[in-house]
């Protein structure tokens, strides 16, 4: 006999469903057929407001448009850039509490200004925090990546581990982008980094790297996102990948298993998939997709099929990386809810939820340190280890961190002290990095009075002021590099 005891988070499984994309007045007369074919897809993403007008009919008011357009204005890190598949997880009749669709006008609007997906897709102004939009140690390349290249588009952060950044751009441009410094289109706000080198020319030197470079046996390969780069182009290097000795995983990053699922299914691209699996499993490489899912509504039966179709032509896991956002996915329900969905039926493992980074004008997705702790223990117990997510806060020049790793945190005033144990490409054997500090920050506002005080003291003029100069001069220097790496 079962006996039924009360728990903070209820277990159920739920079954996967794809939303019926001809509830949006643009898309009524998209077949199934269109819908899975990975052209259209592309060439049907929602790039401007027009688009979106177009595609919404009178679902939204006047005011979001509005909202949105003052936000890509004055705010907007990313040029927007939403796939279909994205679109069509935002508002439906699986999302709203009783099952249907809100009414054209207020009520949809409202509804679309709650949507988790909309959130970090189509940010708008009224999103962003007005006491500190930015923090004042908020910088364009926050992780210091690019001052870490040591050919261009390549990081050497971790003693056996590289990040190569193969492109620069991807087929969705989420809001909260990490990478928002080299990655999409320029912005009013934002003039992008521009790699300088050929992509040839680039690649090839991230090859030579490697061979000159034994003690990396791990190479996530990322960008931007592989699905926007060709496939026969990327199988090519990849070939050359796996000759090299010393490689031991291979890590390919795309959002696009979930954003655009359909590249991912494509006959041409399942085909190359199953050629470089059969010749890393040959050599004994650990294959793997790492995807990039921060809600439980993204996941749709079109996301498992394309997650189960990578494992059967050979994958060793697809696992994900989310991101911790306020509004998003900064509760113990939504993050369960998410981990389930992507355990249960697509058969993708939850893997880590890193803290938003400290890029500008993000600091109403950020939480603090504090709360991603207690998100942790919340969820301990309820999925197996292997699939229990680490929630970890990625530390300027140190990397991923466990959120119980911190040393020590003066909560007042949101800063958290963290060492490592190894050192970076730019650190000389005369630094001591077993007892160097380093430093993280939480949001502002999320602090006591005395605290947000405390900064009001010690910020030199406004936030905003103080990081358009910063960026300015950092994003000039990181050209400067990059134009002499090439």
């Amino acid at each position: 006999m079962s006996v039924e005891i009360e728990q903070p988070y209820v277990y159920q499984h739920r079954e996967l469903v794809e939303p019926d994309w001809t509830r949006f007045p643009g898309w009524r007369e998209i077949t199934a057929e269109q819908w899975e074919d990975v052209q259209w897809q592309r060439v049907s993403c929602v790039k401007n407001l027009r688009q979106l007008r177009t595609l919404m009919g009178d679902l939204l008011t006047e005011e979001f448009y509005e909202d949105l357009e003052k936000d890509q204005q004055l705010r907007a890190t990313m040029s927007m850039l939403v796939p279909p598949q994205m679109m069509n997880t935002m508002v439906s009749e699986m999302t709203w509490p009783d099952g249907r669709m809100p009414a054209p006008g207020e009520e949809f609007t409202r509804a679309f200004y709650a949507d988790p997906v909309r959130r970090y897709m189509l940010p708008v102004l009224s999103d962003r925090r007005t006491d500190w939009s930015s923090h004042p140690y908020a910088t364009r390349d926050s992780l210091h990546e690019h001052d870490m290249w040591v050919a261009e588009g390549l990081t050497h952060r971790y003693p056996t581990k590289v990040l190569a950044e193969m492109l620069p751009t991807c087929p969705q441009y989420c809001g909260h982008c990490t990478r928002m410094d080299l990655v999409g289109n320029s912005t009013p706000q934002v003039t992008k980094l521009k790699l300088a080198g050929k992509p040839v020319d680039r690649h090839t030197a991230i090859l030579d790297y490697l061979r000159a470079t034994p003690g990396v046996r791990d190479v996530v390969v990322s960008g931007g996102d592989v699905a926007n780069m060709p496939w026969k182009n990327l199988e090519a290097w990849l070939d050359q990948l796996l000759e090299i000795e010393s490689i031991r995983d291979v890590r390919l990053a795309t959002k696009a298993l979930m954003g655009m699922p359909q590249h991912w299914l494509a006959p041409e691209t399942v085909e190359g998939v199953e050629r470089v699996a059969r010749k890393a499993r040959a050599r004994g490489v650990g294959l793997a997709i790492h995807t990039h899912v921060n809600s439980a509504q993204s996941v749709t039966p079109l996301v498992a099929r394309a997650s189960r179709t990578m494992l059967e032509a050979g994958l060793r896991d697809v696992r994900n990386q989310g991101v911790l956002m306020r509004g998003v996915n900064d509760s113990s329900q939504q993050l369960l809810d998410l981990c389930f969905a992507l355990a249960d039926d697509a058969m993708i493992t939850p893997y880590y939820f890193y803290m938003c980074d400290m890029i500008p004008f993000s600091e109403h997705w950020r939480v603090s340190l504090a709360q991603a702790q207690h998100l942790q223990h919340s969820l301990l117990g309820y999925l197996p280890g292997f699939s229990t997510p680490r929630i970890v806060c990625d530390v300027p020049f140190v990397g991923k961190r466990w959120v119980h790793q911190v040393d020590t945190y003066d909560t007042e005033r949101g800063i958290s002290y963290w060492s490592k144990n190894y050192r970076t490409s730019i650190e000389g054997e005369d630094v001591d990095v077993t007892s160097a500090e380093y430093v993280y920050y939480d949001p502002i506002d999320t602090l006591p009075a005395s605290g947000q005080e405390w900064w009001r003291q010690h910020t030199v003029g406004t936030a905003e002021a103080d990081e358009a100069a910063a960026t300015t001069q950092a994003a000039a220097s990181r050209q400067a590099s990059v134009d002499q790496l090439a």
